[in-house]
């Protein structure tokens, strides 16, 4: 039972509510800006793009009732969609910030790793930072000496560790941040996204480490991330956060369905110009405005069902030879087919343009899935350059009668012509 064992992390009423407004952005400098542009009548110059002036007194519930036992030895997966609360969560156990409402106990010292280079100074060296980072634990100089070579291998820096840290590029920062908060003495290690920045190796060296100290030596671990299959591989449990609030709690293949479903849409058509693009996707030479199912009324599809889709765009430049990538995924948008169809358009800057295509869906197993589309051109050489790329329609395939119930997590998501005895 799990009443029995010893708590690391127990909270009750957690609640964290922040201001927004005109003052309380973050600096000095930026507050007398934003106070003196409102005194103006001016727009306020701290204010991203598209983002609205919000009144003084507005405020925002970043958490909104939490209460979550965390026991020790356990490795919980956090996950939600941006905005859910999962870095507040941290930032609150870590003490970074205080909570508005509510308690929190700790059994044990926390060690945290909320984002690149947290509890580093850039004047320090790498190994001086170590140190540091281990009187901040409590630790002895003569402590830390017994474990700062291990550190120091496992962070892949050994040519580098005399250097101060300034200098270090994003993914040296993380091997060394994690390395130091993996190998010092705490029994609570806390993980905010970090293993979005290191190469693929060392990422898999750090989830081994993670299962590692959490069998080995007990110690507890707090893991978010927006990648589905490190959740798998190293929690084994997990809570999902929506608006400020635990939506569920417990075995982490429902939990990843449950965060994949608040993302999932019925819609049977998309209107792009109502979804903010990012930033590195506004100069693009193709602006796709719309998708649709034609002849649908609902996403629910049967394998004998082919999809017909029509696709609308807006050609930023002169457009020649154009081509588009469809790609067919997994709910946790791991792709599993694609399809191309190539050289169907050629038009002149202004121009709007479109294409009804249809997609066979037969190979796929019951289930749900999403689509991504991809124009892009091939020059000479049959290189690829994208020119636009934007998350697709959703669909779900059912079963049918006499249907083998598949097992999706094992055999992949397409399904193989049936094999024939060759005499």
């Amino acid at each position: 039972m799990q009443s029995d064992r010893e708590y690391a992390i127990k909270i009750k009423g957690l609640k964290k509510r922040y201001r927004l407004g005109v003052i309380g952005g973050g600096t000095l400098q930026g507050d007398l800006q934003s106070w003196w542009a409102k005194v103006r009548h001016k727009e306020d110059p701290n204010l991203k793009i598209g983002e609205k002036s919000r009144e003084k007194n507005e405020t925002f519930m970043a958490l909104d009732g939490i209460d979550l036992t965390v026991y020790q030895g356990e490795r919980l997966g956090i996950i939600g969609h941006n905005g859910a609360g999962k870095s507040t969560l941290l930032k609150l156990l870590s003490r970074v910030t205080g909570p508005t409402e509510g308690d929190i106990y700790m059994n044990g010292r926390i060690s945290s790793m909320l984002e690149v280079g947290t509890g580093f100074n850039p004047e320090l060296t790498g190994r001086e930072n170590i140190y540091l980072n281990g009187a901040i634990l409590g630790m002895t100089k003569v402590e830390v000496d017994s474990k700062i070579q291990q550190i120091i291998e496992f962070s892949e820096c050994s040519k580098f560790i005399d250097t101060p840290v300034k200098r270090y590029s994003s993914g040296m920062y993380v091997k060394l941040a994690f390395a130091v908060a993996a190998h010092l003495d705490s029994e609570i290690l806390v993980m905010d996204e970090v293993l979005a920045v290191g190469d693929m190796k060392f990422q898999q060296k750090c989830l081994n480490k993670m299962s590692d100290v959490s069998r080995e030596e007990g110690r507890t671990i707090l893991y978010v991330s927006h990648n589905m299959a490190t959740i798998r591989q190293l929690c084994d449990r997990c809570i999902v956060l929506d608006h400020g609030k635990i939506i569920y709690d417990g075995d982490v293949e429902r939990a990843i369905d449950i965060y994949l479903d608040l993302e999932a849409s019925d819609d049977t058509y998309i209107d792009y110009a109502k979804i903010p693009r990012f930033y590195w996707l506004t100069n693009t030479r193709i602006q796709t405005k719309y998708a649709q199912y034609l002849h649908k009324d609902d996403i629910i599809f049967s394998r004998k069902e082919k999809q017909h889709i029509l696709l609308k765009w807006l050609n930023e430049d002169d457009i020649e030879n154009l081509c588009l990538r469809v790609e067919v995924l997994r709910r946790d948008r791991v792709p599993v087919g694609t399809t191309m169809l190539y050289d169907f358009y050629s038009g002149k800057k202004d121009e709007e343009g479109q294409v009804q295509f249809s997609l066979d869906i037969s190979s796929l197993v019951p289930g749900r899935y999403a689509t991504r589309y991809t124009f892009f051109y091939m020059d000479q050489f049959g290189n690829n350059f994208n020119l636009d790329n934007v998350n697709g329609l959703y669909f779900e395939i059912t079963s049918e009668e006499n249907d083998i119930v598949w097992d999706v997590k094992n055999w992949g998501s397409i399904e193989l012509p049936q094999v024939k005895i060759e005499k």
